[in-house]
């Protein structure tokens, strides 16, 4: 047991007694618009909580807020950022400022270094050296405790920033207060969009001036385009000056409720149960044995995967759950939830919270239940209303995973999510990103046409037809129709349909039911989203059988997924014009093709498994963790994407992973830690032992399940939850004979 971090990678760390001790806020935050090392800040929240905290670095309305490689902070802001490409909404930034007055970004901005900084997930500690101030600042869900050590001044100011796009501030001395409401977003908001500010202080103004623009003046309330306030006092050495922050979406009365949530509690308090409740829930899963690099890595990855989507809902005067609807702008009963994109979280992160935080889901579905109801369409995107980007229909699989594995544990309108779901499947949203677009293609052609006006359509056609299969399943539990559930079935055999036996490769196909032509494999976007075909060719989720049929058979399958990683890291970008970010990620990680740093080829890996040759899973899951994480500022290897990247790394290291959403299954792969041992919310445990597992060892030689030996490459959510006791022997020379009969091949809808 170690009681400190050490700094030795070769230290083996047996077990962590403090989980949020080793989670780095600051993994994945040197990033920047051309290569992308997580593109992340450091989010300081409690677990998804309604508001983040993050310094910040950027100008105001940069969605790159934070930059590790930055030296000067510019304010304090509060973010519900979901990342740099979908910028922010809710925003308002607090800084000191000592001496001569200076409220402008540009003007307030100090040098910092991150040898002065502290960054947890439940506190942040940074020296302001322009100003000789020390500012901490420590969250709950909805409110904040912020602590300024000034120096000695006559001059010791705070500046309150509510951002240009329409704001108001207020101050209100007799209660060394400022409220205030900032309206700065980047679209998916309703008209009457607001987000109410309440600061309180527990020192009195002696100073006190507003600012509109760049004109500051002695009214204590303006309204404009771009409002502030300052306030300011007299300090001695070393004093400390406290203020409580709360913020509500509803009204200026309920940023006072949320403010409750602090009550009497000095910093220090906040501070601690902050510690406690990220102890706690970081604490669900516990990995023994696992150098210091791993342990960090491991738990950074956590806490990313406990951020999003965050709450959405505040708590009224008679305590019951409410939330303002950023889709019709209503006060509403009820959750919500914001700020993911399915298209990368139904993969990993969703399925993850099923497992371990089903309590949390359950949340979530409701408040998928209300969205729809309130706009009409379940979101793809959302932040914090519906947005118009990236592809697919993937709440099917959202919704279909979920009540799948955890609807007969937690009452939620299940009902109403399948009508959202039939809804979405067969009809065309007000946004391309909303419900599918193409939809009457799909149905009438089985895909979605290259040369129709639709972009990235071979991508929504692989997309559409695995969430239909998700539909398939839902519609089965549920016992609907007959016709129903077979129509479902059928359509999500229509990746077929793209299939070119030519190439052994998806393609783009035109109305005529010709393959697009010239073909080039390696062209990103155009027909596919973020991507090229050889990234694309594996998603087939739910049929990797039916996919091994088309390719020739199982040796021919091998082949192709093997020259994923043979082939040089060669690219097309003429349809981006350039080279975006992601391709770049893919050139400069030395693993050919495999691009792991975006999600549409995240699973392949696991579909070894299909195929017989399990080992190279193994080979290839261990490479990849530890080639392409490390629990440093350019730790990812690509957009860390609001916990999917994060969630496939814990799913890796417990040594399986869900290549399948709305099936039973998790695909095995090699478990990184010697021990680890998950604490499900019914109360049981899955100990999963791999005694021999080290660098070298990241073979599975033998596997019992419970003392009984299991052969298969895949295993049960439902065995799991029941508890269970996993043990591997692992070596360092591949089992070529376990988990090569049929039998032991994971589920494909050609095998039904």
């Amino acid at each position: 047991m170690l009681s400190g971090v050490p700094r030795a990678q070769t230290v083996m760390v047996d077990r962590v007694e403090n989980p949020v001790e080793w989670a780095s806020p600051l993994m994945g935050t040197d990033s920047k618009h051309s290569l992308s090392n997580g593109n992340v800040y450091p989010a300081i929240a409690r677990p998804w909580g309604m508001n983040f905290w993050t310094p910040q670095t950027g100008e105001m309305g940069d969605g790159w807020a934070y930059m590790y490689s930055a030296d000067k902070i510019r304010g304090f802001k509060q973010t519900h950022q979901p990342s740099p490409w979908m910028n922010d909404y809710g925003q308002f930034a607090i800084m000191p400022v000592t001496g001569e007055l200076r409220f402008d970004q540009d003007g307030r901005a100090s040098w910092f270094s991150h040898k002065a900084e502290t960054v947890t997930p439940y506190y942040y500690s940074v020296y302001l050296a322009d100003h000789d101030v020390t500012t901490e600042i420590t969250p709950t869900e909805r409110a904040a405790r912020f602590r300024f050590t000034f120096p000695e001044n006559d001059k010791s100011f705070v500046v309150v920033d509510a951002f240009d796009k329409g704001s108001r501030v207020k101050i209100i001395p007799s209660e060394n207060k400022i409220i205030g409401y900032t309206t700065k977003n980047s679209g998916g908001v309703p008209d009457n969009f607001k987000n109410y500010f309440v600061i309180v202080f527990d020192k009195p103004f002696e100073f006190t001036h507003t600012f509109s623009g760049d004109k500051l003046g002695d009214a204590l309330e303006v309204e404009a385009d771009h409002a502030g306030a300052v306030i300011g006092f007299r300090t001695g050495k070393g004093e400390q000056v406290n203020a409580k922050v709360a913020s509500s979406f509803i009204s200026y009365e309920q940023a006072e409720r949320n403010l409750n949530e602090i009550g009497n509690d000095g910093f220090d308090t906040v501070k601690q149960k902050g510690y406690d409740e990220w102890n706690k829930v970081l604490g669900r899963i516990t990995p023994e044995g696992g150098t210091v690099e791993q342990m960090r890595t491991f738990y950074s990855c956590l806490y990313r995967s406990l951020l999003f989507p965050r709450k959405f809902f505040e708590y009224d005067e008679n305590g019951d759950v409410v939330h303002y609807s950023p889709y019709n702008g209503e006060v509403l009963p009820g959750y919500m939830f914001t700020d993911t994109g399915f298209w990368d979280t139904f993969r990993s992160l969703f399925p993850f919270l099923n497992l371990l935080y089903p309590e949390m889901n359950a949340q979530m579905q409701e408040g998928l239940a209300n969205a729809y109801k309130e706009s009409g369409w379940l979101p793809e995107w959302a932040s914090p209303g519906l947005r118009n980007v990236m592809v697919g229909n993937n709440s099917a699989s959202v919704v279909s995973d979920a009540y799948l594995k955890i609807g007969e544990d937690f009452d939620y309108d299940i009902e109403t999510l399948y009508e959202a779901l039939i809804h979405g499947a067969n009809n065309a949203g007000p946004l391309t990103a909303v419900g599918r677009a193409g939809a009457a293609y799909y149905t009438d052609l089985g895909y979605v046409p290259y040369d129709v006006g639709i972009n990235e359509n071979a991508a929504r056609t692989l997309e559409y037809a695995y969430d239909d299969f998700t539909i398939y399943q839902l519609a089965k539990k549920l016992g609907k129709p007959k016709k129903e559930i077979k129509r479902y079935k059928k359509r999500s055999l229509n990746y077929k349909n793209l299939f070119d036996p030519e190439t052994r490769l998806m393609r783009g196909k035109n109305k005529d039911g010709k393959f697009m032509a010239p073909f080039n494999p390696f062209k990103w976007g155009d027909a596919f989203t973020e991507g090229n075909s050889w990234h694309y060719t594996w998603s087939v989720f739910h049929d990797v059988q039916g996919l091994i049929d088309l390719m020739g058979g199982e040796k021919e399958f091998v082949k192709q997924l093997d020259t994923v990683f043979s082939l040089p890291p060669v690219f097309d970008d003429s349809y981006y014009g350039g080279v975006i970010h992601e391709i770049r990620e893919m050139q400069i990680a030395d693993m050919g093709q495999y691009a792991h740093g975006n999600q549409p080829i995240q699973h392949m890996i696991y579909l070894y498994n299909y195929a017989g040759e399990p080992w190279k899973a193994q080979y290839w899951v261990r490479e990849t963790m530890e080639r392409m994480y490390r629990p440093t500022p350019d730790g990812y290897c690509g957009d860390e994407d609001n916990g999917q990247t994060s969630a496939w790394y814990v799913f890796s290291a417990m040594g399986f992973y869900p290549v399948c959403p709305a099936t039973d299954q998790y695909v095995m792969g090699a478990p990184l830690f010697k021990k680890m041992t998950l604490k499900l919310q019914n109360g049981k445990e899955v100990v999963i032992n791999a005694p021999g597992n080290d660098r070298d060892n990241r073979y599975i030689s033998r596997m019992s399940v419970n003392g009984q030996e299991y052969g298969k490459n895949w295993l049960s959510h439902e065995e799991l939850m029941k508890g269970a006791v996993i043990d591997m022997e692992m070596s360092g020379e591949p089992n070529r004979n376990r988990g090569t009969d049929k039998a032991d091949f994971p589920y494909s809808l050609s095998n039904e």
